[in-house]
C-alpha cells in the first residue's frame, strides 16, 4: 500500500469517526455478533455505486478481495475476536482497524508473520497451523474492515432529511459558496427527482470525477500547468502524479512526463471546493443543505 493511499485511508477514518453520528450506521451493524460481517452483506445497486464513487473521491484505492475477506471472517471470529473484538475494533487486544501494521500490510506480508509466530511477550499466541492461504484471507478480512470504516459510501444512512431548508438555501448562497459553481435553475434543476436523499447527500459530500449518465455524462478532469526549468510552460489534463513523476496530455493530445522534483506544478482541481468543505461543514450545515436540495424537484 503506497504512502498516498495510506494517508487517504487515515484521513478518511478520522473523518468517519468525526461525522458518523449524522444518523448513519455502518453496513452490517444490524447483523448479530458472530453471524456475519459488513463484507458479507450484499449492497444495493445504488449503494454499491455510491461506495465506489466515495472510494475514488477519497483516494482509497481498490477494495480488498471480498471473497477472501468472507473466508477470513470465520477464521477471525474463531481465533482472534475474543481478544480483538468481533469487528476487529479492539477488546483486551488492540484495535486492528487503526493498526499501523495492518495499514502497511500488503496481501498478508506483515500480518502473516505476526499471526504465525504470535507475540508471546504481549500475550498473543502463535497460530502456526494456519496455511499461507488462510493468512491471506485473514489479512483481507482486516483490510476490508478498514476499507468499510474509511469509505462512508458503504454506510446505511437513516433519517437523513432533518435540516432546515431555508437555512440550507442561505448556506448555498452564502458561506458554502455553492452558487459560485451551481444553480438551482441550471445544473441542479430537478436534482431531487434524480437522487434519493442519501445519494444526494453523498453526491455533494463526495462528488465523483464523473457525473451524469450516458451521453450527458461529464468528466471533471484536473487541469495542470507544468513550468520547466527553462521557463517554458505546458498545460493540459493531469494523468498521473506521485512522489517521483508527473504526467499529462496537452491540448494537441501529446503525452508528457517529468521528474516531479525538476518542475513547478500548478494543478486546478474542479472538485477542490467540495474537498475543502469537508473539514468546514458543521452537522447543521450538511443537514440544512440537504434539506434545501431535496426541495429542488
Amino acid at each position: 500500500m503506497n504512502y498516498a493511499r495510506r494517508f487517504s485511508i487515515l484521513a478518511a477514518l478520522f473523518i468517519a469517526a468525526s461525522v458518523l453520528p449524522l444518523g448513519a450506521q455502518t453496513a452490517g451493524t444490524a447483523a448479530t455478533e458472530g453471524k456475519g460481517t459488513a463484507s458479507e452483506q450484499p449492497p444495493s445497486k445504488g449503494k454499491a455505486v455510491r461506495a465506489d464513487k466515495t472510494a475514488i473521491f477519497l483516494g482509497l484505492g481498490p477494495a480488498p478481495d471480498a471473497a477472501a475477506s468472507d473466508r477470513g471472517a470465520p477464521l477471525f471470529a474463531a481465533n482472534c475476536a475474543f481478544c480483538h473484538g468481533a469487528k476487529a475494533t479492539g477488546g483486551e487486544g488492540p484495535d486492528l482497524v487503526r493498526s499501523s501494521l495492518v495499514l502497511h500490510d500488503e496481501k498478508g506480508d506483515l500480518i502473516g508473520p505476526v499471526v504465525h509466530n504470535g507475540r508471546p511477550d504481549k500475550g498473543m499466541p502463535s497460530f502456526s497451523s494456519f496455511t499461507k492461504a488462510q493468512l491471506y484471507d485473514l489479512a483481507e478480512f482486516l483490510h476490508m474492515r478498514i476499507y468499510l470504516a474509511a469509505n462512508r459510501g458503504t454506510y446505511q444512512v437513516q433519517d437523513v432529511v432533518t435540516g432546515d431548508p431555508k437555512a440550507g438555501e442561505a448556506y448555498f448562497n452564502g458561506a458554502g459558496r455553492c452558487k459560485m459553481c451551481h444553480s438551482p435553475s441550471g445544473d441542479l434543476a430537478h436534482v431531487a427527482a434524480k437522487y434519493q436523499p442519501a445519494d444526494l447527500q453523498a453526491a455533494f459530500l463526495y462528488p465523483a470525477s464523473v457525473t451524469g449518465f450516458g451521453p450527458t455524462a461529464k468528466r471533471h478532469e484536473e487541469q495542470v500547468t507544468v513550468t520547466l526549468p527553462s521557463g517554458q510552460s505546458v498545460s493540459g489534463v493531469l494523468k498521473r502524479q506521485d512522489d517521483f513523476n508527473i504526467s499529462m496530455v496537452d491540448s494537441s493530445s501529446q503525452y508528457h512526463s517529468w521528474p516531479r522534483n525538476s518542475v513547478k506544478v500548478d494543478i486546478k482541481d474542479p472538485l477542490a471546493g467540495h474537498r475543502n468543505l469537508l473539514d468546514q461543514y458543521t452537522d447543521a450545515d450538511m443537514h440544512n443543505l440537504l434539506a434545501y436540495l431535496v426541495t429542488l424537484k
